[in-house]
Order: C-alpha cells, then sequence, then structure tokens
C-alpha cells in the first residue's frame, strides 16, 4: 500500500511541471519545502551534448513509486513527489523534478536528497545522449 505522504509519482512523455509538483505538495503543517529539478545540460564529460533520449523499463513507474514510499518512510516528512520525463529532450528541457515537505527545512533537504540519489541508483530509466562530434552514449543502461 502507498504511503500516504506520496503525492505524485510520475513517468511521463510530457514536458514536466514544477506547478503541478508544487501543487500536489501543498500542506498548511509544512514549513519547508526542498525542491530538485534536473534539466539536460550542454556537456557532459567534456563533451558537448545536442540531446538525449530517456527510456523507462516497464517496471519504473512501480520501482519509482517504492523509491518515494521508501523515502516517505524513512525521513520525517508530510510529503513526497517524484516525477520523470522519458522520451527525447532538448537542451534545458527538464528531466527529472523531486520535492519533499516537512514541518522544518533539515528533514526536507534530507528526504529531497535522499530521493534524487536513490531514484538515480535504483529506478530502471536509461539516458542516450547524443555528442556535438556524432557519438553517442548509454548511461545507467544494464
Amino acid at each position: 500500500m502507498p504511503h500516504p505522504a506520496v503525492r505524485l509519482v510520475a513517468i511521463s512523455d510530457e514536458p514536466l511541471s514544477v506547478d503541478s509538483v508544487l501543487a500536489s505538495l501543498e500542506d498548511p503543517t509544512a514549513g519547508g519545502l526542498v525542491l530538485f529539478v534536473g534539466r539536460v545540460r550542454d556537456h557532459d564529460g567534456g563533451q558537448g551534448v545536442t540531446g538525449l533520449s530517456y527510456s523507462a523499463h516497464p517496471s519504473a513507474l512501480e520501482r519509482l513509486q517504492d523509491v518515494c514510499d521508501r523515502i516517505a518512510g524513512e525521513y520525517d516528512v508530510t510529503a513526497v513527489a517524484a516525477v520523470h520525463r522519458v522520451g527525447d529532450l532538448d537542451i534545458g528541457d527538464l528531466a527529472v523534478v523531486v520535492a519533499t515537505t516537512a514541518g522544518h527545512r533539515g528533514s526536507s533537504f534530507e528526504a529531497s536528497r535522499a530521493l534524487i540519489d536513490t531514484l538515480k541508483a535504483e529506478v530502471p530509466i536509461w539516458k542516450h545522449q547524443r555528442f556535438a562530434d556524432g557519438s553517442d552514449e548509454w548511461v545507467g543502461s544494464p
């Protein structure tokens, strides 16, 4: 059963909305809200990046839910949200948005850091980068 503090979990092929994530976290008891937005950058490892695409394993949404539930259970938070984009993305596009709320900022900072780090380590979403020199690279694939 999902943890009651988990408000939004999604993998989408549509552009992500920070406003939607923030709206899902509304809670009058939350004094701290920490938001992380991961964007597509124009470089990686000293090479110019022209774009990328994300692919998700069929189990990715379930795994993302599991990560959010675990973070909600391990940290003193009032709400948790995580959304990740799949498909083709351009430089500057939002790739991932995670956020937590808590009664105090410290708990929210800790939980948000754990959320993005655990998501990146455990959720089977793979990045295919395209470089300016015409080469490409898969990141995070098995």
